[in-house]
């Protein structure tokens, strides 16, 4: 039990500050015994994310999950959530090495891999899947990251968060544009074209936690470098020291991104968009429709596929992948230790229902991993179809206990370089200095997890 616990530690502490943060015939039967299981007098604990966004919304949809479940098991749901990546990394790090806490947690995809590293949650079998409707009750793309094959798998697919391209259709039409461009290249050829008086090109958030490592990990990963190779940490490659010259560039040489966006987090970027402010916002999820849909700009945007062919190339090399976007979303994962593991699997199977996902999707925008749930969706609403688009285009980050380190390392170099961003300029050398340090860092980190 120490030992485990050692391990445990010692992989949550590696996963740094990141965020825990993507029907088949039969697919939405419910679980057995879901309905049959008597959970009066007990309660069930779940960690999940605080949605900054829809606060209220999600207070309220806390209180109608709580008693649908009452009313089907007799059991109580109380939710914990956590403001930010430190606040959830201690919560878990607490709640598990004690082996007291939450029973269910809500984990981004990205942590996935540090969290299986752990040993601490309940590995999926077939009795599992059965429990919470069955495997096939959920889209193909959002199982990427369950676990490391189909025999190792902790994560259930709870929600899916693809990132597309979100573009103004009335600035492209007056600028003679058909479409976004599926290069990074002649995406800035045409922000540069829409870049004028007080609208740019670029909507980017270079001050967000979470979003500017996405962009370097999908120009990497298009021109042939997963980040991860093997026993290898390949942050220094090349393909990589491009990427961040490219996303870099845009403010401080090609001049299409707002120089405000320094300070930037994805929700001031997007209001930026939604203003009218700029012509493209890359690295969008479908919880922007929202407010899209109740600002300046609806019925004037669309979405599409980012880019799939990295900077410098007018098409993807052989070793490259299309990678429209990292396989994101959330995972539920039931803690080892929980004493409910019968009423965890049913409040999953209840949440994973298609009923249940298109309230959640109604709610908060988020897009669903039930099979069912995703299919008429795209059917109903053609401009999700490039999201859905996205999601199937979608790659999983490496599946390895060292990701984190990466992720956060990826990160780390973007917010070192904001001082020289403020000034005007980041150089080559630079960037290559602080990913080299990162480099050492990840790769001692994927030597221990090796």
């Amino acid at each position: 039990m120490m030992k485990k616990k050692f391990a445990l530690t010692t992989a949550l502490l590696a996963a740094g500050a990141i965020t825990l943060a993507g029907c088949a015939s039969g697919g939405d039967a419910p679980g057995d015994g879901a309905g049959a299981l008597d959970g009066k007098g007990k309660t069930l604990n779940v960690l999940t994310d605080a949605n900054t966004l829809y606060p209220e919304e999600q207070q309220k949809w806390f209180a109608d999950v709580s008693e649908k479940f009452k009313a089907k098991t007799g059991a109580e749901v109380k939710f914990e959530t956590f403001a930010s990546a430190n606040d959830e990394l201690t919560k878990i790090q607490t709640s598990v090495v004690s082996g007291q806490g939450p029973d269910i947690y809500s984990l981004g995809t990205t942590f996935t891999p540090t969290a299986y590293a752990t040993g601490a949650f309940v590995k999926l079998g077939d009795e599992e899947w059965k429990k919470v409707g069955g495997r096939d009750r959920f889209t193909e793309a959002s199982l990427g990251i369950s676990g490391p094959d189909k025999d190792n798998e902790v994560g259930i697919p709870a929600r899916s968060r693809p990132f597309v391209m979100a573009y103004n259709t009335e600035m492209l039409a007056a600028a003679g544009i058909d479409k976004p461009a599926d290069t990074w290249d002649g995406l800035l050829e045409q922000a540069k074209k829409l870049t004028h008086d007080d609208v740019y090109g670029l909507s980017i958030a270079y001050g967000d936690n979470f979003d500017p490592w996405k962009f370097i990990w999908a120009m990497s990963t298009q021109a042939g470098n997963p980040i991860i190779d093997g026993k290898k940490v390949r942050m220094d490659d090349p393909v990589t020291i491009k990427a961040y010259e490219t996303y870099f560039g845009w403010l401080t040489q090609d001049k299409v991104v707002n120089p405000a966006a320094i300070g930037w987090k994805a929700s001031q970027a997007l209001a930026s968009f939604a203003d009218g402010k700029a012509a493209f916002m890359p690295m969008v999820t479908a919880t922007s429709i929202n407010t899209l849909e109740a600002s300046a700009v609806a019925g004037k945007y669309a979405y599409a596929v980012m880019p799939t062919v990295p900077p410098g190339e007018t098409k993807r090399p052989s070793d490259g992948k299309e990678a429209a976007s990292i396989l994101s979303g959330s995972n539920f994962v039931v803690a080892d230790y929980s004493k409910n593991k019968d009423l965890s699997f049913a409040l999953i199977e209840m949440l994973t229902t298609a009923e249940e996902q298109k309230v959640y999707y109604d709610t908060f925008g988020e897009m669903p991993t039930n099979a069912q749930a995703a299919e008429a969706l795209e059917k109903d609403n053609e401009k999700l179809a490039p999201i859905v688009a996205a999601s199937k285009l979608s790659v999983g980050t490496p599946f390895s206990g060292a990701w984190g380190d990466v992720q956060l390392g990826l990160t780390n170099v973007v917010v070192q370089a904001i001082p020289s961003l403020n000034a005007g300029s980041v150089s080559t050398d630079q960037i290559t200095s602080a990913l080299k340090t990162e480099q050492e860092k990840a790769q001692s980190a994927l030597d221990r997890a090796k």
